[in-house]
């Protein structure tokens, strides 16, 4: 009876020390719990495990990102918020974040309005950026005729623009706006800006000015003098010149006119003369004299 009494007292004395380390070891438990839990980095998840899996999330982006231009936020959406929250200081503090943002193949005018459409900040986490969106948020923009945007680790944006070529202001129901070759309006340009390009007048006269606008630029000496290209009737054009002279071409076959242009000025130097009107819409070009009535026309033939 004594040994079994004193062997319950023994076990019983065992069993009181082996307590309070057990007690201990569950109060360190729920303190590691609840700082982890209080961070917000890795609810319910293990610290060394939260660790290889952040480790282990780092490394598939870092492949990703090198080995297709980045995807990052593409695997940082398919975790929580938190785990993407930690994701993202994780890698920034491994040195993966916005140092430069570069803009290639911008003018001066356009950098401020591309460059809020880029809306990226220095210091932000790089791997995780949506590389698609930015270039998306930069094609809206007028300026920007087509669009390539790359990430270069650790820390570089590169934004490569094409930008819309300024050809004319066009002049319509009582506003201007710059136009490109493709007759596409730019609203972030201003027009006085730009008082060296030619002015096109009239409802529809964007979409075909750059054909001849290229014509007239290899005629510097015309395209000096000319103050407005003006559409008429939706199918031909007057050109009017500063000191009020007018060029009046044909529907068809305008290089074929400008040509006979050419040869007049050459031949007798009709635009250093001055005139009232040149009228090219028949065969044969029709000099009007400056003060002469509408009954007093010239051919080619009586000129100079």
């Amino acid at each position: 009876m004594p040994a079994i009494v004193r062997g319950q007292a023994v076990q019983g004395a065992k069993a009181a020390k082996a307590k309070p380390k057990s007690q201990a070891s569950a109060a360190s438990r729920r303190r590691a719990a609840a700082t982890y839990a209080q961070s917000g980095l890795f609810t319910g998840i293990p610290p060394q495990l939260a660790a290889y899996g952040a480790l282990g999330v780092l490394s598939l982006t870092l492949v990703a990102a090198l080995a297709t231009g980045g995807r990052g936020r593409a695997l940082a959406n398919m975790a929580t918020g938190a785990v993407v929250d930690a994701f993202e200081r994780t890698t920034v503090g491994a040195g993966f974040f916005v140092r430069e943002v570069d803009i290639e193949g911008a003018t001066p005018t356009s950098q401020a309005d591309l460059r809020r459409a880029i809306g990226v900040e220095i210091g932000k986490p790089i791997l995780t950026l949506d590389l698609a969106k930015i270039r998306k948020s930069v094609e809206s923009v007028g300026w920007a005729k087509a669009v390539k945007v790359a990430r270069y680790l650790p820390g570089e944006i590169k934004v490569v623009v094409t930008e819309r070529v300024r050809s004319a202001v066009w002049q319509h129901s009582g506003r201007f706006a710059v136009i490109d070759n493709e007759g596409q309006i730019i609203p972030e340009a201003d027009p006085a800006q730009f008082p060296n390009l030619p002015l096109v007048v009239g409802e529809g006269a964007n979409g075909p000015a750059y054909s001849l606008i290229s014509s007239l630029q290899t005629r510097p000496k015309l395209l000096g003098l000319i103050d407005a290209i003006i559409r008429v009737d939706g199918r031909r054009w007057d050109l009017r010149l500063h000191d009020g002279g007018l060029i009046q071409l044909p529907a068809e076959n305008e290089d074929a006119a400008l040509i006979q242009l050419d040869r007049l000025d050459r031949d007798h130097e009709v635009l250093n003369l001055g005139f009232s009107r040149i009228d090219l819409r028949t065969g044969d070009p029709i000099v009007r004299p400056k003060g002469a009535s509408d009954a007093t026309v010239q051919s080619t033939a009586s000129v100079g």
